[in-house]
């Protein structure tokens, strides 16, 4: 790129536009490595899970922008509750996210040393699954009896901007558009082994107030994004009920952006992760989830490491 025809908007609008393709996907959890989505609970079951998450390393733009030395840094802490139930028949089961974080960002644009900092509320989600084949209804004195086979599962992911934007800056925790995540799984018990797949696509609304109303650009920019297919893959082993360990990993290609009806293809993301999921009980409402995972192919985008810690208070009917 020549810096000779770069303007200071396309400069910056191009850093905004690739640290939303390359960071904020993951934060917001578009790139799940979420081991047994799909495995029922009996009717009634509710959870209250608190996470938190650190991630931290490279965002890459092989030369095709004037940026060197890029990096980010964040610290994420999500509030979740799940609920089971009957539909149609079929076990189902909702949840809601609430998410909150905060951020370093750093990078040399255009021989120029620039620091971010945010720290707000980020898009809240919530997510609707229900069981197909192999997982009916059941309360929990048929649950006890029941051994699972091969289940098949749908679900519908919303993430709803709830999170904190201002279209002035650059930077933000927010999206300020909606996004959906229609996925069809797949988990398949042999004794102590699970073996689980996912596929799915993200799908985006548009963002009519990106990077706007400030000294590089005074009126407002629409930002676009292409889908996303997202696919994932789980092997865990049960040591005993409630005690388990997995391996994971997935891949995901497309979400490509516009600016104002203009393509970035340097924003195409063809990229995987992997890493490894640990669940331990402490006691009969109470666990602890401990996670890994790391970029195993990363072309294009951000190349980084999550470690994350869960509890999880789990109940049915009332708290006890």
């Amino acid at each position: 790129m020549s810096l000779e025809n770069v303007t200071q908007f396309d400069v910056w609008c191009g850093v905004g536009l690739l640290l939303f393709a390359c960071f904020f996907p993951v934060l917001t959890c578009a790139q799940d490595l979420a081991p047994r989505a799909y495995i029922i609970t009996p009717i009634h079951s509710n959870a209250v899970t608190l996470t938190y998450a650190f991630f931290g390393g490279d965002i890459l733009f092989d030369g095709d922008v004037p940026i060197t030395g890029a990096t980010a840094k964040a610290s994420l802490s999500v509030f979740s509750y799940t609920h089971s139930f009957h539909l149609l028949g079929r076990s189902a089961s909702v949840s809601a996210s609430l998410p909150y974080g905060v951020g370093n960002f750093h990078g040399t644009v255009v021989g120029a040393d620039t620091n971010a900092y945010r720290s707000g509320g980020l898009d809240s989600s919530v997510r609707l699954s229900m069981n197909l084949k192999g997982g009916p209804a059941m309360d929990l004195q048929e649950f006890r009896k029941w051994q699972q086979k091969t289940l098949l599962g749908v679900s519908l992911k919303v993430v709803v901007p709830t999170g904190q934007y201002d279209p002035k800056k650059l930077i933000n925790y927010g999206a300020n558009r909606w996004a959906f995540k229609p996925e069809v799984g797949v988990s398949r018990r042999w004794g102590h082994w699970v073996v689980d797949g996912y596929g799915a696509l993200w799908l985006f609304t548009t963002n009519h107030e990106f990077f706007s109303r400030n000294q590089f650009s005074p009126a407002t920019n629409t930002q676009k994004q292409h889908p996303t297919f997202a696919f994932e893959g789980h092997l865990s082993y049960d040591v005993k009920p409630r005690l388990w360990a997995s391996l994971d990993g997935n891949f995901w290609v497309g979400g490509q952006t516009s600016l104002n009806g203009v393509e970035n293809p340097n924003t195409l993301q063809r990229n995987s992760h992997i890493g490894s999921t640990v669940s331990v009980p402490v006691s009969k409402h109470q666990s602890f989830k401990v996670s890994y995972n790391r970029g195993a192919y990363v072309i294009y985008g951000g190349d980084y490491q999550n470690v994350s810690v869960g509890w999880q208070y789990s109940w049915l009917g009332r708290p006890n």
